[in-house]
């Protein structure tokens, strides 16, 4: 099992990272939040990703996140039925962990449903199942500020990615655009958006 990946970032694609360790190259298919950390790695430097290995009968799929929280949770959301690896990472880049176990704890199907190819049936069905089995720690953010109380600067996160979604970019390339803006301390919707379009 690759569990974890620290190497050289040599390429990022729309869909995935390659990264070189030891002289191998891995394609990940990253998290949005773990994208954005690598697409800042300094040229010279290691980028590092947590990792989980898919193997099924249709091929073999390697999935990367920013911190072990983050791959806890992907691995959760992949146990409810109907809930594939696709689905699960495509909340994770529409919504930070945090905001995801927030949603879970107080049974908020409307803003889980609002990730791309996730249906309010399926929403309803990870609050039924995950209900409970949310951790205290999963419950904070990296600020250390629980997740109830950031929830306000995630609905002005919503509102740029679908500003930069109203310009012809994808959800996933306006969510990831938007982390990374926020990244550079932007915090106001029109920073953001501006910060975000000059890195389209």
């Amino acid at each position: 099992m690759i569990g974890y990946l620290k190497g050289k970032v040599k390429y990022l694609a729309p869909d995935y990272v390659l990264m070189e360790v030891n002289g191998v190259g891995y394609e990940v298919i990253c998290s949005g939040s773990a994208f954005s950390r690598l697409s800042g790695v300094k040229s010279g430097e290691d980028g590092e990703v947590y990792t989980y290995l898919q193997v099924k009968e249709d091929g073999v799929s390697l999935y990367g996140f920013s911190d072990h929280q983050e791959k806890s949770l992907f691995l959760k959301l992949t146990t409810v039925q109907g809930v594939g690896a696709k689905s699960a990472m495509s909340l994770l880049s529409s919504m930070r962990p945090a905001d995801i176990s927030d949603a879970i704890a107080t049974a908020d199907a409307k803003r889980l449903s609002a990730a791309k190819g996730l249906g309010k049936k399926t929403a309803e069905r990870i609050i039924l199942e995950l209900h409970g089995k949310i951790s205290a720690d999963e419950l904070i953010g990296e600020t250390g500020v629980p997740a109830v109380k950031a929830a306000l600067p995630n609905e002005q996160d919503d509102d740029a990615v679908s500003a930069l979604m109203g310009l012809g970019f994808t959800k996933q390339e306006s969510a990831r655009a938007v982390e990374r803006a926020k990244g550079t301390g932007a915090d106001t919707i029109e920073q953001i958006i501006s910060i975000a379009l000059r890195g389209m």
